[in-house]
């Protein structure tokens, strides 16, 4: 399959088919209600490149591949009550709409849903796909930890930061790549470069996330524009203006770091405003390219079907131009 529409629609099609129960609604409904929310789909359709890689014909795995995007959604669920969000996707979010309680545990059923989905992958590869699920489960909590830590540091270096993000988001890129992959029959050693793979396309994509949240279009943008810089969140565009400011400049974003009272629109003007000055806009963006160009050349390198790595390249090139 060359469209990667016409997959999504397949993954939307199977995920309007879950069905997880439906009493008691307070902790059904939830679940339904986040994954109705959308989104690009993006791990269950690197799962599907992962297969293409090997074999053609993803529609085969497509409710296996939900298994990812379950998961995914359980971690945002449970994210978003310790980051205190009040939107996803544009909406409220789950904690909001019903209340932390409810949220934390749809969240956990939502993890044990996501094994239900993964035992459907084919008996002889089902230890191994466990085994490196859990693998990546684990890493995320770490990372998510991590990033929690770095509320309460005071300076915080990029490459922990790096380390950070390839933890709480790469990882699982790699994973979704590798898991569509082993479902395929690729080799381990071919699996294992198509992990890092992943991996440098995630790091990649979260940074452009953290400049997206700074200068998206609000009206395109899902969550609140600006709220890594309310919440003083130590991303690479804070961390890196901090060491590239001069005394003025830092003095400024120090100040606005400290202030407890202030105006939340104020806020994320002056320090973009800041930003600007110091050229963070750019900066992120070239290590962002940075990591998507390192991941492009490992797929040149890769050997896999040339039609299913011109399908990840592609769709890897959609996600550098998005704007949400």
């Amino acid at each position: 399959m060359t469209d990667i529409k016409a997959l999504q629609g397949l993954i939307e099609a199977e995920i309007s088919k879950l069905q997880f129960g439906n009493d008691p609604k307070e902790l059904y409904d939830p679940i339904s209600y986040i994954l109705s929310l959308g989104g690009k789909r993006m791990r269950p359709l690197l799962v599907s490149l992962g297969y293409q890689l090997v074999k053609d014909n993803p529609s085969s795995i497509i409710r296996q591949s939900l298994a990812v995007e379950v998961f995914h959604n359980f971690t945002l669920m449970h994210d978003d009550i310790m980051d205190e969000a009040p939107l996803r996707r544009g909406m409220p979010t789950v904690h909001e709409k019903w209340n932390s309680t409810v949220a934390i545990l749809s969240g956990d059923t939502m993890l044990v849903k996501a094994y239900d989905l993964l035992l459907e992958v084919p008996s002889d590869i089902l230890p191994e796909a466990i085994r490196s699920f859990n693998k990546c489960a684990v890493e995320v909590c770490e990372g998510q930890q991590i990033d929690m830590n770095f509320e309460s540091q005071d300076s915080v270096s990029i490459d922990a930061y790096i380390n950070m993000i390839r933890l709480k988001t790469a990882v699982l890129l790699g994973f979704s790549l590798e898991l569509g992959a082993m479902i395929g029959g690729m080799s381990a050693a071919n699996r294992k470069s198509l992990y890092e793979i992943g991996v440098k396309m995630g790091i990649g994509f979260q940074l452009m996330d953290d400049l997206l949240d700074v200068y998206a279009d609000q009206a395109k943008f899902g969550k609140q524009v600006g709220g890594d810089i309310i919440s003083n969140k130590k991303t690479f565009l804070l961390i890196k203006a901090l060491e590239l400011a001069n005394p003025n400049q830092k003095a400024k974003l120090v100040d606005w770091i400290s202030k407890t009272d202030f105006d939340a629109s104020e806020k994320v003007q002056a320090v973009t405003a800041i930003y600007d000055e110091i050229g963070i806009r750019e900066l992120t963006s070239g290590l962002m390219n940075q990591y998507f160009d390192e991941s492009f050349n490992l797929l040149e390198s890769l050997d896999a079907r040339e039609e299913g790595k011109h399908l990840l390249k592609g769709f890897a090139r959609q996600l550098m131009k998005r704007e949400k």
